[in-house]
C-alpha cells in the first residue's frame, strides 16, 4: 500500500508563515490551511514550498488532481524538491497512473537516498507494474536503511506476497505490527494474505482491527467481508461489501464478491447484477469476467459475450493468471451457444496453463492411496472396532467433485434436522495435528498404533471443531470430497457416523472436472491423464472400503439414480442417517441456506438430466482421459 503525502513542510529561506500550516495540519485544521497556503501565495506565488504543502492539504481534502496542479508547480519552481516527487508519485500512483508516478520516485532516491519511505514507494509502483525483482530490492533497501520502520517492513511484506513467499511476508507484516500495533495497513494486508493460506479466523481479527483504525477505508471493509465469508458468513460479509460500496460506488472488487456472496444464499438475480456491475466497472479483469460467466446462461449476440469475444482476440497482452480465469470463462460461454470445439480449445488451454502452475507430484498421490488400502486391512478394521466417539451426528459425503456431493447435501439439509455444514476441512486437521495422540506416525501408517481411546479423542477432537457450527442440529453434513480418503479412520473414530459415496459417470465427473477452475486445492484435474489415473486410484480406494467397512455403514448413490427417481433415492438417504421423512426433501432448491461450493446456482434449480451423459459431444477431444480410465473410445464400443 503507498504511502500518502506526509504533509511534512520543508525549511527554506522565505518560509516565515510555515509553521502556521504545519500547525494547521497536524491539529486536522485542514480548510484553514489550505486558507493559508492560498494566502502567502497570493503576494509569494514563486514559494515552491508553499505549493507543495498546499497539494498535501488538498489530497488530505480527497482532491488529488488539484494536488497534481500544485506539485507540478513547486517543481517547475524547485526541480530539486525531493519531498514534492515524492508525493506527487504518491497520488498518481493512487490514480493508476503508476508509470508516471516512478519517473518522480526514482528522482526523489537520487535527491533523498537515505530516506526509506521514498525507497518503500518506489518498490510498491514497480510491483504494480510487475517488476517484482525491482521491487524486491527497494523494498528491502528501505528495511536496511530504517530497519524500525513500520512501512518499510510492510512494503516489504508487499514485495514478497507478490512473489509468492507468503510466510516471509507474514513475518514482516508482523514485525510492522510489532513496532506500531496500531498501523491500519498491515493489519489489512496480514489479514489478506492470512485468507490466502485459509487461516480465516486469525484473518477476521486482522481485519476487524484494520477496520477499527481506518472506518472510513472501503478496501477495509471489502477485505472483512471476504474474510467473514470464508467462514461461512454470508450476510454478515454482504453487510461490510455495502458498507465498502457505501464509502466507494465504484469498488469493483466489492460488486464482485458481493455477487458471490448472493450466490451462496440463492439470490442468482442479484448475483448476476452485482457481478455485471463488477464487469462493467473493470472490464479487462479476467476474476471478474469469469465469475459473471458462471453466473448467467449466454446466447449468441450477447452484448457481454461480445465483448468476451474481444478479449478474445487480445488475449496475448494479459498475463498467464488472467489469461487461465479468461479461458475457462471462453470456454463457459462458448459451451452456452453451443460451439463446443471452441469452447474445448479455450478450456483446454487454461488447463495448460494452470497445470504449468501447480506443484502437483502424480506418484505420492497414487502411492497414498496404495498404501492406505494396504494399512486399512479387514483384519485391522475388525481388532480396532469398538472405539471411537459414539455420536451419530457426523454425516459424511465423499467422492470426486463434481459427483453430486452439493446435490445430496442439499437435499439432507431441507430435512428439519439436518444441518449442511458444507467442505470442511475438519477432519483432515485432527488427522494432521493428530490432537495429542502420542508417538502416532503419519497417515495412513498411524492406524496400527491408535488404541480405543486414541480413536475416541480423535473423533471427540473433530466432533468439538464441527459441532459448535450447529450445537443443536441432529445430524452435521460434512461434504468434503476428499475424506475418502479416510472412510475407515472415520468409522473407527466415529463408529455411529453414516457416510454417503456420491457416485457419477466417470467421464462426465472428471470433464466436470476439467472445465472447472477450483477455487480450492485440486492439483490433479489439470490435465486429462492426470486426471483419469487419479480418478481410476480413487476407484479403487472407494471399491476397498466397500470391502471392509460393516454393512450398513457406507451408502452408495448414483447421480444418475438420484436424476431418474429424486424420491426413492431421497428417502434411502434419509433412512440411512437414521431420520424420519420429511416432504421437504423433494423441494430441496427452495431450501434457503449458504452453498459455496461450484455446484452453488445448480442446487437452487429443480432436478434435471442435462448433465448426464454431458462428455458424449466432446467425446473425440478426450482420448487421454479415456485411455487413463480405460474406456473404449464411443467409435470402438460402436463397431
Amino acid at each position: 500500500m503507498l504511502s500518502m503525502p506526509t504533509g511534512a513542510v520543508r525549511g527554506r529561506a522565505r518560509a516565515t508563515a510555515a509553521p502556521d500550516v504545519a500547525q494547521a495540519i497536524r491539529q486536522g485544521r485542514l480548510r484553514d490551511a489550505e486558507r493559508i497556503c492560498r494566502s502567502i501565495l497570493e503576494t509569494e506565488p514563486d514559494r515552491a514550498d508553499v505549493h507543495h504543502n498546499l497539494g498535501n492539504v488538498l489530497c488530505a481534502l480527497r482532491r488529488p488532481r488539484e494536488a497534481i496542479a500544485c506539485y507540478e508547480t513547486a517543481l517547475a519552481i524547485d526541480p530539486d524538491h525531493a519531498e514534492a516527487h515524492n508525493n506527487l508519485g504518491n497520488v498518481l500512483s493512487a490514480l493508476d497512473r503508476v508509470e508516471q508516478a516512478i519517473p518522480h520516485y526514482e528522482r526523489a532516491l537520487a535527491l533523498r537516498p537515505d530516506v526509506a519511505g521514498v525507497r518503500s514507494n518506489l518498490g510498491n509502483a514497480v510491483r504494480m507494474l510487475g517488476r517484482l525483482d525491482d521491487a524486491m530490492a527497494h523494498c528491502r533497501g528501505a528495511v536496511v536503511v530504517a530497519p524500525n520502520s513500520a512501512e518499510a517492513h510492510c512494503n516489504l511484506g508487499n514485495a514478497l506476497q507478490a512473489l509468492g513467499r507468503s510466510d516471509e511476508a507474514i513475518a514482516h507484516y508482523r514485525k510492522a505490527l510489532a513496532i506500531r500495533p496500531d498501523f491500519a495497513q498491515a493489519h489489512h494486508n496480514l489479514g489478506e494474505v492470512l485468507q490466502l493460506l485459509g487461516r480465516c479466523r486469525e484473518a477476521v481479527a486482522h481485519c476487524e482491527r484494520a477496520v477499527a483504525l481506518m472506518p472510513g477505508s472501503a478496501d477495509a471493509h471489502c477485505n472483512l467481508g471476504s474474510a467473514v465469508q470464508a467462514l461461512g458468513r454470508p450476510r454478515e460479509a454482504i453487510a461490510h461489501y455495502e458498507k465498502a460500496l457505501a464509502i466507494r460506488p465504484d469498488l469493483a472488487r466489492a460488486h464482485n464478491r458481493l455477487g458471490t456472496a448472493w450466490e451462496v444464499l440463492g439470490r442468482p438475480d442479484l448475483a448476476r447484477g452485482a457481478h455485471a456491475r463488477a464487469v462493467a466497472l473493470a472490464p479487462r479483469n479476467a476474476e471478474f469476467q469469469l465469475a459473471l460467466a458462471h453466473a448467467r446462461t449466454f446466447r449468441s449476440g450477447d452484448p457481454h459475450l461480445i465483448a468476451l469475444e474481444q478479449l478474445e482476440r487480445d488475449l496475448a497482452s494479459f498475463g498467464e493468471a488472467e489469461q487461465i480465469s479468461l479461458h475457462f470463462a471462453l470456454g463457459k460461454v462458448f459451451a452456452d451457444i453451443g460451439q463446443r470445439d471452441r469452447s474445448f480449445r479455450h478450456i483446454a488451454a487454461g488447463n495448460a496453463i494452470k497445470r504449468r502452475h501447480v506443484d502437483y507430484d502424480e506418484p505420492a498421490t497414487l502411492r497414498l492411496f496404495e498404501r492406505v488400502r494396504t494399512v486399512f486391512t479387514g483384519d485391522l478394521m475388525q481388532e480396532k472396532r469398538g472405539g471411537g466417539d459414539p455420536s451419530p451426528v457426523p454425516v459424511f459425503v465423499v467422492g470426486m467433485p463434481r459427483s453430486g456431493s452439493t446435490l445430496v447435501e442439499q437435499i439432507l439439509a431441507s430435512h428439519s434436522q439436518v444441518f449442511g455444514a458444507g467442505e470442511l476441512d475438519d477432519f483432515n486437521r485432527v488427522v494432521s495435528s493428530r490432537d495429542g495422540l502420542d508417538g502416532a506416525a503419519r497417515y495412513p501408517e498411524m492406524a496400527a498404533s491408535l488404541s480405543g481411546q486414541d480413536l475416541r479423542r480423535l473423533g471427540s477432537s473433530y466432533l468439538d471443531r464441527v459441532g459448535a457450527v450447529a450445537p443443536a442440529a441432529g445430524r452435521i453434513v460434512d461434504k468434503m470430497p476428499l475424506n475418502f480418503r479416510f472412510v475407515g479412520l472415520i468409522h473407527l473414530a466415529l463408529p455411529h457416523a453414516r457416510i454417503i459415496h456420491t457416485r457419477r459417470d466417470p467421464v462426465d465427473t472428471c470433464l466436470s472436472c476439467y472445465s472447472i477452475l477450483f477455487a480450492g486445492d485440486q492439483p490433479h484435474t489439470y490435465d486429462l491423464a492426470e486426471l483419469g489415473r487419479y480418478h481410476a486410484g480413487y476407484q479403487a480406494l472407494m471399491a476397498h472400503w466397500r470391502n471392509v467397512l460393516p454393512d450398513g455403514v457406507m451408502l452408495e448413490v448414483d447421480y444418475e439414480d438420484v436424476v431418474d427417481d429424486l424420491e426413492g433415492q431421497a428417502r434411502r438417504m434419509v433412512a440411512h442417517c437414521g431420520l424420519d421423512w420429511e416432504d421437504a426433501c423433494l423441494a430441496f432448491h427452495r431450501t434457503q441456506r449458504a452453498v459455496s461450493t461450484a455446484s452453488v446456482l445448480q442446487v437452487r434449480q429443480p432436478i434435471y438430466r442435462s448433465s448426464v451423459g454431458r462428455w458424449r459431444p466432446y467425446a473425440h477431444l478426450l482420448q487421454p482421459l479415456l485411455a487413463a480410465l480405460d474406456i473404449a473410445p464411443l467409435d470402438e464400443r460402436s463397431a
